[in-house]
């Protein structure tokens, strides 16, 4: 199988869509597992971090004017302390006259003033200043955090949809191999990771800004009192460095059993009905339980070591605060320092310690963070895409809808060849029927004639152009195609038709409705085209499902139809009900018709049986029934007479008398019972009396 891989990746080139020559369509094994394994172990990423800058740009102005915010507000964090040391207790309480070398940053000549000024007592003008710092502080503080969060948000917000699009356009091989939970994972708790990033960079980043000010402070005051307070940062440093060693591993496992339980969460409700009806709830509970249980053992591991660190860290704390006690305290009776420098040092202390000690929360952050940047960065740059001609061919307005195969080989990544040298053609507007057993390749055949996977050149034609040489999206929108597991989107009934295709209108999604009988069923539900349709349609019987898949396909107007599995879901009566729309439907289009079943292939013109991914009969109904061989044996198989079918199934004479008095009261006009012994002549096919292969002239 050929795969193109694009020469840029998503994240490099926003403005512009990469594309690739078929020079670039190489043959590739490529290593799905890749994309769930830890990438690079490192808790700091700078390029990875200077990529993320890429979606910040747009909002550099509120992302710069909250990092001048948090440096402002840390700068007055430190002149607080001040005010309590220098004017309520050395100049107010206990006066004395600080050492020349100290800077209080013009606060006591302020007090000073403002003493002059006014006839307030001076612990009033201590507590005005006080308050006005505080009030100040607050409101920068709040500016500070909502532009934060507003920059954070919007950069994350526009990487989150960069994201998502990149997974909108990557192809069916990619999620053949990769689950979506495990993708979800990434749109969600990865890319909430980055956000918890932005902003404790930013917040941890001010919080050293009042460290840098304490430190240079303190030095120029006392020199052996701020070595007796930073004796302590070298181990906490030590704690920090093993605490990140610890947890590095701790977190990656962490992640890991997120990306299990989302991924067989998504599993387990996808397929509920199924769970439910085989009686596996216990058994699904129990997995989950046991995947639940390994993330909380590993969400504990880490509550313990950071219970440790904290504990370690705050032990250090008061260690260092009795030893600026004891020295300090000596000092002050000595008359070195005075009472409110004592009570200073305390204070730049802590200022000096939380940063440090943060540090370990900080790589908390950082360690989830990395790894989900990265995990995100790997989806944006995984390379696998539908090739893109560099010179496209133009397709006219209206195609013929003649399809031609041409020694057509495929294999799925990893797997054995599914389609061999086939070789077929279909005239404009005939009807092709396409039967074999299961995994003989039918509905491979229709996802490579709608480019679901690459393939080499000059193997499918669409009006004698290489659909390779077609866009996408252009070839796309010719080919209407029905699947076995068709899609009902939530939405109202008029959305899932319409499928934001802006040349749908109202009128046509009605018309289109009318003539695939949908329209009867549609105008009995509550509020008619405009009611809402529950997830995947469930508020809607499977019928229901498959007349509203019918009109949305007729109201795109494609060119070629594709019905796969197109009736397997639906009952008798009402797949004869169905029978004129399909009439309607395919007349006037190619139509390639896939189906187990072979009554709902008795319109078609000619019939292909594949067989094991070759081609084994190519003819009209009865000159494959002629010839004997593996159509007539399929044939046989369904169609068997009565006797036969009595003896396997074990019914009654009674049962079987029913069977046929019912298929006779729904074929009123039948020349013939399906179940007689003349089954097996061109007069017997079920359903159409006649049994001919030919194209209807009307409805």
């Amino acid at each position: 199988m050929s795969e193109a891989v694009s020469t840029q990746s998503v994240a490099e080139s926003r403005d512009a869509p990469a594309t690739t020559s078929d020079d670039d369509v190489r043959t590739e094994m490529r290593n799905y597992s890749a994309f769930d394994q830890e990438l690079t172990h490192r808790a700091l990423n700078l390029r990875m971090l200077m990529r993320l800058l890429r979606w910040a740009k747009p909002y550099k102005l509120t992302l710069i004017t909250s990092s001048i915010l948090i440096t402002l507000v840390s700068a007055l964090s430190v002149l607080m302390p001040i005010v309590h040391s220098r004017v309520v207790i050395d100049t107010i309480l206990v006066p004395v006259h600080a050492p020349a070398r100290f800077q209080d940053f013009g606060v006591v000549d302020a007090y000073q003033w403002l003493l002059a000024l006014t006839e307030w007592h001076p612990l009033t003008i201590a507590l005005a200043m006080s308050v006005a710092m505080f009030l100040i502080t607050s409101l920068m503080s709040i500016a500070q955090q909502l532009s934060l969060t507003s920059g954070a948000l919007k950069t994350l917000r526009d990487l989150r949809v960069d994201l998502f699009t990149s997974l909108e356009r990557k192809p069916a091989s990619f999620y053949d191999h990769v689950g979506v939970g495990r993708v979800m994972t990434r749109i969600t708790n990865d890319v909430e990771n980055l956000f918890n990033l932005i902003t404790s960079f930013v917040q941890h980043t001010g919080d050293f800004v009042p460290f840098i000010f304490v430190v240079a402070i303190c030095f120029t005051f006392d020199f052996e009192l701020t070595l007796v307070g930073m004796m302590i940062i070298p181990l906490a440093a030590i704690a920090t460095v093993t605490f990140r060693w610890v947890m590095r591993e701790i977190f990656r496992r962490i992640r890991d059993s997120v990306s299990q339980l989302n991924q067989y969460m998504q599993e387990d409700l996808m397929g509920i009905e199924v769970v439910q009806l085989s009686g596996r709830e216990e058994y699904n509970i129990s997995e989950y339980r046991k995947l639940n249980q390994e993330n909380r053992r590993q969400e504990f591991r880490a509550i313990n070591w950071e219970v440790i660190y904290e504990s370690f860290n705050t032990s250090l704390t008061s260690f260092a605060s009795a030893g600026v006690l004891w020295f300090g305290g000596g000092k002050v009776v000595q008359e070195e320092i005075s009472l409110g420098m004592l009570y200073l040092f305390m204070e730049f202390l802590n200022r000096m310690v939380a940063p440090i000690m943060g540090l370990g929360y900080f790589f908390n952050v950082l360690f989830r963070s990395m790894a989900s940047g990265e995990r995100i960065f790997q989806a944006l740059d995984w390379d696998e895409q539908i090739h893109e001609p560099e010179k496209p061919a133009t397709l006219p307005e209206r195609l013929n809808g003649a399809v031609e195969f041409r020694n057509l080989n495929f294999a799925y990544a990893g797997s054995d060849q599914i389609l061999k040298d086939v070789s077929f053609s279909i005239e404009p507007g005939e009807k092709l029927a396409i039967v074999g057993a299961t995994g003989s390749g039918k509905s491979t055949i229709i996802r490579l004639l709608a480019r679901s996977y690459d393939f080499d050149d000059n193997m499918i034609f669409v009006d004698d152009i290489d659909v390779n040489q077609i866009r996408t999206n252009d070839l796309r929108r010719r080919i209407g195609v029905v699947m076995q597991d068709f899609h009902i989107f939530s939405g109202t009934i008029l959305d899932n038709i319409a499928l934001s295709n802006p040349n749908v209108s109202r009128e046509r999604a009605i018309w289109a409705s009318r003539l695939v009988n949908a329209h009867r069923f549609i105008e009995a539900l509550p509020n008619g085209y405009e009611t809402e349709l529950a997830e995947r349609g469930h508020n809607l019987s499977q019928g229901q499902q498959q007349l509203l898949a019918f009109a949305r396909v007729l109201a795109a107007d494609p060119e070629i139809l594709v019905l796969d599995e197109a009736t397997s879901s639906i009952d008798t009566g009402t797949e004869l009900v169905i029978q004129e729309a399909l009439h309607n439907l395919t007349i006037g289009r190619t139509s390639i018709i896939i189906a187990h079943r072979l009554q709902t292939i008795q319109e078609c013109d000619r019939v292909l049986v594949l067989h094991q991914g070759e081609v084994r009969e190519l003819g009209t109904h009865e000159e494959l029934l002629e010839k004997q061989g593996i159509y007539y044996t399929l044939h046989q198989l369904q169609f068997q007479d009565s006797a036969t079918a009595s003896q396997l199934t074990g019914d009654p004479d009674e049962i079987e008398a029913e069977r046929r008095r019912r298929w006779v009261e729904m074929n009123p006009d039948a020349e013939s019972e399906p179940f007689g012994n003349d089954s097996m002549g061109g007069s017997g096919f079920i359903g159409r009396p006649g049994g001919s292969g030919t194209r209807p002239t009307g409805v």
